[in-house]
């Protein structure tokens, strides 16, 4: 039996006095930039785990019966879903086991168990530890509580599309990750019920496009390195993906790079820290402008769980992207006073050397001669180019690495 509105309104209901009603905020200069009437964010990366699995997994819990809740609960996760279940299973009293696939980054293992379950790590995919997981519950009487393809999952999960819908009725889009599609299935029936004509448009990123494979009736192949491993998911779910089928207008694909632009857009512009499946929506316009010009767009922001290191790492390519970040090379003559006269002329041009290396032996075609590798900050790549200028003047060879 399908999910309907009247589900998703009881779902919101019952968890109301265990999940975060999170704000939807309003994001004009990011609107602006990406050529929007007005642009929401959902932030539900507010909720106590980081994401808005929360929803999901506690309205599952709470269907469970007395003899469920002892015997205990399974489910299978890259990350969210497994901290949202530990974290409401631990304070319902119900003992819970999380299977994560081997790469899941070390914050989110780390928080699952910190949130009292007992984590195993199995397994390449998702669909891996799924396996896994579906085998223990057989062997021990477990209940499992699926990521995506379970009805009061959905259920919980529509109920964001509910607030954002009520706190900015303006919007005639939405934007929505998809990953096993719980998340999207669950917010379209509730905007279709809610707002008939609003457009919800999903998101997935390449090389995992398992929903956007199915609606093009294509055969199903998924893999590869991303940082959005929360929607990084073989197979979509069949009962969000039949919602999907109906309530969806499409399923956009973005690039790697288009996450990784996005989560430094964000928090740059709006101050927001989210995963890379978090940015996903963000990605989506900035890949496809022409399909949400001036349009009133809500994005969910659908986790914060990143590690910091990716995080660092992220905007860090994200500088070099936009030429605030140069890497040199400089040709010098191998005595006194050249290295200071090299810094002194980049100082001058307004720029500033974070890191410097002197290679007489490696780089050198000449004994009397050597290399400076430098990394230079730059204001923007406008200015890189007159920290390249004021060198070049002075005859030194530069080559931008």
């Amino acid at each position: 039996m399908a999910v309907t509105h009247d589900d998703i309104v009881a779902a919101a209901a019952r968890i109301a006095d265990g999940v975060a009603r999170t704000p939807s905020v309003q994001a004009g200069a990011l609107a602006a930039r990406l050529g929007l009437a007005s642009l929401a964010l959902k932030l539900e990366t507010l909720h106590r785990t980081g994401s808005f699995k929360e929803r999901g997994a506690l309205n599952r819990l709470l269907a469970l019966s007395e003899a469920e809740r002892r015997s205990g609960v399974i489910t299978m996760s890259a990350g969210n879903h497994a901290q949202a279940v530990a974290y409401h299973a631990h304070r319902l009293g119900i003992p819970a086991t999380v299977v994560m696939p081997a790469a899941t980054p070390n914050a989110k293992v780390m928080r699952t168990r910190a949130h009292g379950a007992a984590v195993m790590l199995h397994g390449e995919t998702l669909s891996d530890s799924a396996e896994h997981a579906r085998a223990l519950a057989a062997e021990r009487g477990l209940t499992i509580v699926h990521p995506y393809d379970d009805d009061a999952i959905i259920a919980g999960q529509g109920t964001a599309a509910i607030e954002m819908i009520d706190d900015a009725p303006i919007l005639d889009t939405l934007v929505i990750p998809v990953g096993g599609g719980g998340l999207i299935a669950g917010c379209a029936v509730a905007a279709h019920a809610l707002r008939p004509g609003m457009r919800v448009i999903g998101v997935e990123v390449e090389g995992w496009t398992a929903c956007a494979q199915r609606l093009a009736g294509e055969p199903v192949q998924t893999g590869g390195a991303t940082i959005a491993e929360g929607i990084a998911v073989r197979d979509i779910g069949e009962r969000p993906f039949a919602i999907i089928r109906d309530h969806v207008e499409r399923v956009l694909v973005v690039p790697e790079r288009a996450i990784e632009e996005a989560i430094g857009l964000l928090v740059e512009e709006a101050k927001i820290v989210t995963e890379g499946a978090g940015a996903a929506g963000i990605a989506a316009l900035l890949v496809h402008p022409a399909l949400f010009a001036q349009r009133h767009v809500g994005v969910i922001l659908c986790g914060a769980n990143i590690d910091t290191r990716i995080l660092a790492n992220v905007l860090l390519r994200d500088l070099v992207r936009d030429g605030r970040l140069l890497r040199l090379a400089v040709d010098i003559a191998d005595r006194p006073g050249v290295l200071a006269d090299v810094a002194g002329r980049i100082a001058q041009a307004g720029g500033n050397i974070i890191d410097v290396a002197h290679q007489r032996l490696f780089a050198a075609p000449s004994v009397r001669t050597a290399e400076l590798d430098l990394v230079v900050e730059a204001r923007d790549a406008a200015h890189g180019a007159e920290i390249l200028a004021a060198l070049e003047g002075a005859a030194f060879r530069v080559k931008r690495l």
